[in-house]
């Protein structure tokens, strides 16, 4: 094996070692989740206000604890790979190009488990352990605009997929000729906030336009937001009945027999801060209402938390606010290919891989920020 490849291996192990130490061990996370498992057998444990928390907690232990094995799994693989390549200048038997894809192979795997361990240890923000729900609104330009809102659209389910996150789409707007006006996304996944709740802003697409014949670069924005996924119940965040105004009418378009013949969409207005929530994905009217009631806390948890870091950006003298001019990613496909995080400096110009959802890099280092 080549000395500098032996080198970066040793790094990587002394890496995984140190964050190893401190990390609970594999038997501490194993009776966490043992202990909860067993508050689940108690008498009438479903019908308790701790059965929704209990499961929460308990998954996301259990997700922790596949990393923490696959951390120390990756790193004994890679631990015998180099004990397999200091007897290879005696075994000639050994297929040196095999045994370097193999490094290379391992020390991937090494390094993207070490990357995803160091950005949880980041994520302690009050809601970061939260699912979320993500939303996307295309900008000025027409079908222009309304195209990129759908590549992104498609970006962050197949971000989804690669992370094995429970998505669901709850609305969904069609452009009149092409893409998407808007579209709402539900992910309930342990974190799913955390790595999140950076991409928000406006992002920002370069390349020749195919809704044009001659074919001119066009420019395209659309808007993505992130909420924490607070359940409705949640008394952490608690609102006054009498700071709500609720409104009903009926759903619109395709769906089930109520549709239009009942009011099941539901409209609701925070009174306090003016924030206007609208429901009309679910088939009854009290299902809307939870969900509504549920993006309302979200929406005030954020306003909270952007609060919050406001007074720390003042506190250091400098803040930024994110508006369409200040995008937080440009996507550009002509005249070369290049994506680059304004904010982190990182880019790839691998394009197409990022629009299959390959979002790594920039979400982790968005995460250390």
């Amino acid at each position: 094996m080549q000395s500098t490849l032996r080198d970066t291996f040793e790094t990587a192990q002394e890496e995984a070692n140190q964050l190893l130490s401190q990390l609970p061990s594999i038997d501490h996370l194993e009776k966490q989740i043992n202990e909860l498992e067993q508050k689940t057998l108690v008498a009438n444990f479903w019908q308790t206000d701790q059965a929704q928390p209990t499961m929460k907690k308990m998954s996301g232990l259990k997700t922790y604890l596949e990393d923490v094995k696959a951390l120390w799994q990756a790193k004994n693989d890679v631990a015998a790979i180099l004990e397999l390549s200091s007897t290879d200048s005696q075994d000639q038997t050994l297929d040196q190009v095999e045994l370097e894809q193999e490094a290379q192979s391992q020390l991937k795997k090494l390094t993207k488990i070490i990357g995803k361990l160091k950005v949880k240890q980041f994520l302690s923000g009050p809601y970061d352990h939260l699912g979320a729900i993500l939303s996307i609104h295309s900008g000025q330009g027409g079908s222009e605009a309304m195209d990129w809102a759908e590549m992104l659209s498609r970006m962050y389910t197949r971000y989804f997929e690669r992370q094995n996150w429970s998505s669901k789409l709850l609305h969904m707007s069609s452009g009149e000729t092409a893409g998407i006006k808007t579209a709402e996304y539900l992910i309930e996944a342990p974190y799913a906030y955390g790595y999140l709740k950076k991409e928000k802003g406006t992002h920002r697409l370069v390349r020749l336009s195919p809704f044009n014949a001659d074919s001119l670069r066009q420019t395209s924005f659309a808007l993505v937001e992130v909420i924490p996924l607070i359940e409705a119940d949640d008394t952490d965040i608690e609102i006054a009945d009498s700071d709500l105004s609720w409104k009903f009418s009926r759903s619109g378009g395709a769906g089930g027999q109520n549709v239009n013949k009942v009011n099941t969409a539901v409209e609701l207005t925070h009174l306090p801060t003016g924030l206007v929530v609208t429901c009309r994905e679910e088939r009854s009217q009290v299902q809307n209402k939870e969900r509504a009631l549920q993006k309302l806390k979200g929406l005030l948890a954020k306003q909270e938390e952007a609060r919050h870091l406001l007074e720390l950006a003042k506190e250091k003298g400098h803040h930024q606010l994110a508006s369409w001019g200040n995008q937080i990613r440009n996507y550009v496909l002509h005249p070369y290919n290049l994506v680059k995080d304004t904010r982190t400096g990182v880019e790839t110009s691998d394009t197409q891989a990022v629009l299959d959802g390959d979002l790594d890099e920039f979400i982790q280092a968005e995460i250390q920020l």
